[in-house]
């Protein structure tokens, strides 16, 4: 074998070895998250400011529309809900979108993966409802900051 046929030999096994370990999720860990239900868009991209009943019904026609939703916690923290109890279609489901800028506590499993926070979502223990917010006191509604 020739010092050339080593070197692709060796970056071959070398590129099988790098697709064989993709980078580890975290391991799932026990959390409550207490926090409002909103769509991800609005919350991400500062179209709109996203918060409470000035921006409720845009939160349900983002996630009937497919648009993530997330609980943001009091520090600004976003956790991604990837599923909700045995529900597999927690994305665009009636059921999420009901509670769009509700405040919830959650209790569920913690996955991180490159700075993302997901929530698998096993039972909501605590639903106080919209939050109280109005355009009033909150600011001019939509399109933001």
């Amino acid at each position: 074998m020739t010092i050339m046929s080593q070197w692709r030999a060796a970056l071959i096994v070398s590129s099988f070895i790098g697709m064989a370990v993709p980078a580890a999720a975290q391991d799932g860990m026990r959390v409550t998250v207490t926090g409002e239900i909103s769509d991800t868009w609005c919350t991400i991209s500062g179209l709109m400011f996203a918060k409470g009943t000035a921006h409720h019904q845009c939160a349900i026609w983002c996630a009937l529309g497919g648009i993530p939703v997330s609980i943001r916690d009091a520090k600004g923290n976003l956790y991604l809900i990837l599923k909700i109890g045995d529900d597999d279609d927690s994305a665009s489901n009636p059921r999420v979108a009901r509670m769009a800028t509700h405040e919830v506590s959650v209790d569920g499993e913690l996955l991180e993966r490159d700075g993302v926070k997901y929530l698998l979502v096993d039972r909501i223990a605590d639903d106080k409802g919209v939050i109280t917010m109005t355009h009033e006191e909150y600011g001019i509604q939509p399109f933001g900051n």
